[in-house]
């Protein structure tokens, strides 16, 4: 059973910031630690004792990250702004590595854009998401059916959903950070059109 200790995300197990867990512990393939999740970006002020949830996070997080090793290979996750991917560069600095595959799906960039863009020597692909998950959006990236993995535990799920990244050939349009926050759209309000 591999550590979180041992791995790229023991710095954010420290730390706090690995919430709302679905599955947190060793995957299929040995020496290997599973994600799924929330990874906290910014959290309020904490008065006395009190747990308060954090301002945002990068939420419905897909990681896997190997023992002994100090980077993340591969992560996808969702954000509720374009504006907050220069915070996942900054908590995840020194968790990501320039070879890795990183993919954030925003709220509020337009539904036919796909970016690729550079903080630092990190490389993330950039895509929208509107009314489905992350989870989904992956498997369909990446060409698998669920009918392909519905008889694998949830590790081996996740297992065969991010080993099938590396052999992904995303040549979307390489864009500047500031490029991408002027082309941002207006965060939507979620709740919006849900029954009371």
């Amino acid at each position: 059973m591999t550590a979180i200790e041992n791995t790229a995300l023991g710095r954010l197990e420290k730390e706090g910031r690995l919430l709302n867990a679905v599955l947190k512990g060793g995957t299929t393939k040995p020496g290997r630690f599973g994600f799924r999740g929330d990874v906290a970006l910014r959290f309020q002020t904490q008065v006395a004792d009190e747990k308060r949830p954090p301002d945002y996070s990068i939420e419905q997080v897909l990681t896997i990250a190997q023992d002994g090793e100090r980077t993340i290979s591969v992560l996808a996750g969702y954000l509720h702004s374009l504006a907050y991917l220069a915070d996942v560069a900054a908590v995840l600095d020194g968790a990501l590595s320039p070879d890795g595959s990183y993919f954030m799906f925003c709220n509020n960039i337009d539904l036919l854009a796909k970016y690729r863009i550079k903080l630092g020597d990190i490389k993330f692909h950039v895509l929208p998401c509107d009314e489905s998950t992350v989870w989904k959006e992956m498997m369909e990236l990446v060409g698998l059916n669920k009918d392909d993995i519905k008889k694998i535990d949830p590790a081996g799920k996740l297992d065969c959903l991010l080993d099938a990244t590396k052999d992904l050939d995303l040549s979307y349009e390489e864009i500047s950070y500031g490029d991408a926050l002027k082309r941002m759209e207006p965060v939507k309000n979620r709740n919006e059109n849900r029954p009371v």
